[in-house]
């Protein structure tokens, strides 16, 4: 009987090969990639609330601008009072034209622009004005729309004198 001779791995080879299972095992367990991921969803949340914040911040005051600018425009435009009304009777009476007009006039002055009726003796004003944002454009949202409005009514100065 003829003995056949068995290959046997050269003990440089069995070490390499036990060393790279190890290895291999370890690499596969490491939770580098995990924690990549998590700093990147990390990330993008706390620059979506600060974009929250900020481009809110920006979008309250302007909303309170056009607010101020609506209120401004009504009160321009409630100052159109008709004097041979006033003189002859005694009552507050506006010209609508020319309330309109003036508010108008107001708005165009300050670089706004709005809508302004006249219902008996009150001006109203709405103004529409659009925020650009700074953060939250990353995310797709490049403008927030803010609305003003203010009215006013004419009123009579200092009537009685308080002791």
């Amino acid at each position: 009987m003829i003995r056949q001779e068995q290959h046997h791995r050269p003990p440089w080879r069995t070490r390499w090969s036990r060393w790279w299972r190890t290895q291999r095992r370890a690499w596969w367990r490491a939770d580098d990639g995990r924690a990549t991921a998590f700093v990147v969803v990390l990330t993008i949340g706390i620059l979506a609330l600060a974009g929250l914040t900020l481009d809110g911040g920006l979008a309250l005051s302007a909303k309170v601008k056009a607010n101020g600018q609506a209120e401004a425009a009504a009160r321009a435009g409630a100052q159109a009072i008709d004097l041979s009304a006033y003189r002859s009777t005694g009552t507050l009476q506006l010209v609508p034209v020319q309330a309109v007009a003036d508010a108008q006039s107001y708005l165009a002055t300050v670089g706004a622009s709005g809508t302004v009726t006249v219902s008996g003796d009150t001006v109203n004003v709405t103004i529409t004005a659009s925020q650009n944002t700074q953060l939250l454009g990353m995310v797709g949202i490049s403008s927030l729309t803010v609305h003003g409005t203010g009215s006013a009514h004419p009123q009579r100065g200092v009537v009685t004198i308080d002791p």
